[in-house]
């Protein structure tokens, strides 16, 4: 008899509907923390390639086809494949340059300078007249001084 009862769980508490082992709770549809959480976040991601397909459609609708509705259907498979694929691969460019100098392809980890051109240099290369920056900074100084000099021109004079 006390093999029988090994594997249920105390009176008052539930197992995780999922069957991992661990103790489920009421406000959580008698799911753990972690099953709950994984649960969750499926939703959501569901929830957000469903609007970007939606929106996607939306777009490249044209006026013609607004007539009749179109249902299409894709595997959520591969929905969850290809947007992760398109923001990895426009975020590689981003992860390599943070922890390498522009110029010199030197590592620089955590001692790297943010250019205001938006690339990290090394020591060496942190003066833009060392890296040949693109930044214009003259045109960005004139614009900050004339947002903070504003022109104040009184109002004429009648003259009598």
């Amino acid at each position: 008899m006390a093999e029988e009862h090994r594997f249920q769980s105390p009176e008052g508490h539930r197992l995780c509907a999922n069957n991992c082992g661990f103790i489920g709770n009421p406000t959580t549809m008698n799911l753990c923390s972690k099953c709950y959480r994984d649960i969750r976040l499926k939703e959501q991601e569901e929830a957000s390639t469903k609007s970007t397909i939606e929106t996607a459609l939306s777009s490249s609708s044209s006026p013609l086809s607004t007539s009749s509705p179109t249902v299409v259907l894709i595997p959520t498979a591969s929905i969850s494949t290809a947007t992760k694929g398109v923001a990895s691969f426009g975020s590689v460019s981003a992860a390599v340059q943070p922890n390498r100098c522009g110029s010199c392809r030197k590592r620089v980890g955590l001692t790297g300078f943010k250019c205001r051109c938006g690339t990290t240099f090394c020591g060496a290369h942190r003066y833009p007249e060392k890296h040949e920056c693109g930044f214009d900074f003259k045109t960005v100084g004139r614009e900050e001084i004339a947002r903070a000099n504003p022109v104040i021109k009184a109002a004429k004079l009648e003259r009598i």
